[in-house]
């Protein structure tokens, strides 16, 4: 193993110290670990997320005006606890209520309740949405029901901005609902992912083979297959998308997420494939992210999202967001 680190019971302390270094417009909890904006804004829904580390830029990188007020940062494919979930919503709740926006998976679905019973017996407000969006499987090794995964970032820049223009709870959650309910990924990939903790591949995946569905903790997807080119992996994820969800009739956001371990010319180049067969099937889209927003450590490949839109999040996605990792408008 190679990697740029000191010590690997150490990485995601190291890696925190140097978030707090890079972004002095944040406010890192080293203790609890917990990245949050500097100074909350009073009256305003507070946006929670979290999970475990390892997929960055998800959710530190997505902390700040426009997005996230706060993110529990567990340890590398492990769930935060509820400490640090409840001392996030301590830090950044200013009266008006905390939405937790919750991939699913086990862990991360428990603890994040726990953390909802324990801020409400503080007189902290909680709602909570639930992101399971991944088509590849229905069940998988670490959840009951889909995964969450790409619209997790769709999720928390459009509440994020109705939360920044002053929508009370209920209206923070229900347009956060309507996009975790419209939104659809999947995922391929071509190496597996290497933990610090491990030392090794978390799986082994021969040369001529990807994992088409891949977990974003490297869980199984729907088939091994033969490796295939950019044009005909673009149209299995797109095949499988289309068929889970009606796509048109509406602006579509897309985004396509690098696993961290793909070039970006790569990640252009598949999206190019992707455009196509969406415009031959009817699809309009209407916003594109392209780069890494949902990783998986080193692991090469790739994933697809798509929401199906309507005006309102589409004006709130537009609005301006100033985070480490997404940044217009502003």
């Amino acid at each position: 193993m190679k990697k740029l680190i000191d010590a690997p019971s150490e990485v995601l302390a190291d890696a925190l110290k140097g978030v707090a270094a890079a972004h002095p417009e944040l406010a890192v909890d080293l203790a609890a670990r917990v990245v949050a904006r500097a100074t909350p804004k009073p009256g305003k829904v507070a946006l929670i997320s979290g999970g475990g580390s390892g997929h960055e830029p998800l959710h530190s990188g997505f902390v700040g005006p426009g997005m996230l007020d706060a993110a529990c940062a567990g340890e590398v494919f492990t769930s935060p606890t509820p400490d640090q979930m409840l001392a996030a919503a301590q830090t950044v709740s200013t009266g008006a209520g905390a939405l937790f926006i919750v991939k699913n998976y086990t862990g991360d679905v428990l603890n994040f309740e726990m953390a909802a019973e324990l801020a409400d017996a503080e007189g902290i407000a909680v709602k909570t949405v639930l992101v399971a969006d991944d088509v590849a499987v229905e069940d998988s090794t670490w959840t009951a029901g889909r995964r969450g995964v790409g619209t997790t970032v769709l999720v928390e820049k459009i509440a994020g901005a109705a939360a920044e223009e002053g929508a009370d709870l209920d209206a923070v959650h229900a347009v956060a609902t309507r996009v975790s309910e419209n939104g659809r990924s999947m995922g391929v990939a071509l190496t597996s992912a290497t933990l610090p903790s491990v030392g090794k591949p978390s799986f082994d995946l021969p040369e001529d083979e990807i994992e088409m569905g891949v977990g974003i903790h490297g869980e199984p997807g729907r088939t091994r297959a033969p490796l295939a080119s950019a044009s005909e992996i673009a149209e299995t994820l797109v095949s499988a998308i289309l068929a889970d969800h009606d796509f048109t009739g509406a602006p579509v956001i897309a985004m396509l997420s690098g696993l961290g371990g793909t070039p970006l010319i790569e990640l252009y180049l598949m999206y190019g494939a992707v455009a196509s067969l969406l415009e031959q099937r009817g699809i309009t889209v209407a916003r594109v992210l392209v780069g890494d927003y949902i990783t998986s450590l080193d692991m090469a490949g790739c994933s697809l999202t798509l929401l199906r839109a309507d005006d309102e999040m589409l004006r709130l996605w537009d609005a301006p967001v100033s985070t480490a990792a997404l940044r217009w408008g502003v």
